[in-house]
């Protein structure tokens, strides 16, 4: 991974760690309501286990796998790796926010759109960044 792939996929990590935390907290509010308060180990098992939840793994993993490919030290000695290239990485990101209609992702993303502010403002950051590395895209 270049130097330049290295901070495209942080500043991307960055970004959306921050939609995600809106989302959960979000997501969090909403299940709170039904269910009562959560503490932080309870949210954690919530968020792996619950189906309420399920539409935000999508992104936890991307997350996770960006984590991997940034905490990967490769030498020149080593074999390429396909699982640490950044395309697949950005290809996902474009997708979670730019997420195929009617899919329970998508409506819950879309729902987020449209009450949170924050995630608005992260949504736009997002897709800044995605159009910089691709200007003729529709992300």
């Amino acid at each position: 991974m270049t130097d330049q792939d290295r901070a495209l996929l942080a500043e991307l990590r960055r970004l959306l760690l921050q939609l995600h935390k809106t989302l959960i907290d979000w997501q969090r509010a909403d299940y709170e309501r039904v269910h009562g308060r959560l503490q932080t180990t309870q949210l954690l098992n919530v968020m792996f286990n619950d189906t309420e939840f399920a539409w935000l793994r999508l992104m936890s993993g991307l997350i996770v796998r960006m984590d991997e490919a940034l905490d990967t030290n490769v030498t020149l000695t080593d074999p390429p790796r396909s699982e640490i290239a950044t395309g697949p990485l950005v290809a996902a990101a474009r997708d979670l926010v730019a997420p195929e209609a009617g899919s329970p992702y998508a409506q819950r993303y879309h729902a987020a759109l449209q009450e949170l502010p924050d995630a608005v403002l992260a949504h736009r950051d997002l897709i800044t960044l995605l159009k910089l590395q691709r200007p003729a895209s529709t992300a």
